[in-house]
C-alpha cells in the first residue's frame, strides 16, 4: 500500500478538460480548458474521491451517487468542493455526468493519461479486466494543496480481482470530517 502522509503536497498536474462554450460551432459546443492542481486545491479544503473507471458498477451505483447524495452535508462540514477523479478522458467523464440520473453537484476531474494518479502512487494495472492502467479506489481531504487525510481501499495491487469499497466511501469521509469539525 502507498504511504501518503498527512502534509504531503498533491502533485502539480494540468488536467485537460472540456467546458461548454456557446460560441463554439457544431453539434458539440465545448472547448478544451486546462485545469491545474492550483485551480482545484489552492486556498481550498476539498474532498477528492478517485475510482477505477467511469460507468463501472461500483463507481456508478455506489461511490459517485453516494458523494452526490451527501454533497451538501460534506460542504457543511467545512469542505469547499467535492471532486471525482478517474483515469478517463474528458469525453468519457462528460458522458458519464450526462447519464440519467447523473451527478449535478460533484465536479469531475479527467486524469486521462493517469499523470496525477501515478504521481500520487495510486496507479495500478487492471489489464486482467481489459482496463489498462487505472486508479486504485481512494478518497482524500486536501487542505490548501496539502493532504490532510487519505482513505485508501485495502489490497492495492496490480491485476487485483477484487474491487474493495468501504474505506473510501462518503460515509467514512463524513465520519472523519465530523471528528475534526470545529
Amino acid at each position: 500500500m502507498t504511504d501518503i502522509l498527512p502534509g504531503t503536497s498533491v502533485p502539480d498536474i494540468t488536467f485537460k478538460t472540456r467546458v461548454r462554450d456557446e460560441s463554439a460551432q457544431g453539434p458539440s459546443p465545448f472547448v478544451w480548458e486546462d485545469l491545474t492542481t492550483n485551480d482545484i486545491f489552492d486556498g481550498k479544503r476539498v474532498v477528492v474521491f478517485a475510482l477505477p473507471g467511469a460507468f463501472t458498477p461500483t463507481c456508478t451505483s455506489k461511490q459517485l451517487p453516494g458523494f452526490e447524495t451527501h454533497y451538501e452535508f460534506i460542504r457543511y462540514l467545512g469542505v469547499d468542493e467535492v471532486y471525482c477523479l478517474s483515469v478517463n478522458d474528458a469525453f468519457v467523464m462528460h458522458h458519464w455526468v450526462n447519464q440519467r440520473p447523473g451527478p449535478k453537484k460533484v465536479k469531475m476531474i479527467p486524469d486521462g493519461s493517469g499523470k496525477f494518479t501515478e504521481a500520487m502512487g495510486m496507479l495500478v494495472s487492471k489489464d486482467n479486466l481489459g482496463f489498462g492502467k487505472r486508479s486504485w479506489r481512494y478518497a482524500m481531504v486536501v487542505n490548501d494543496k496539502q493532504i490532510e487525510k487519505m482513505f485508501i481501499e485495502p489490497g492495492m495491487m496490480d491485476e487485483c480481482l477484487d474491487d474493495p469499497y468501504g474505506d473510501s466511501s462518503p460515509e467514512t469521509v463524513i465520519e472523519y470530517l465530523k471528528s475534526v469539525a470545529k
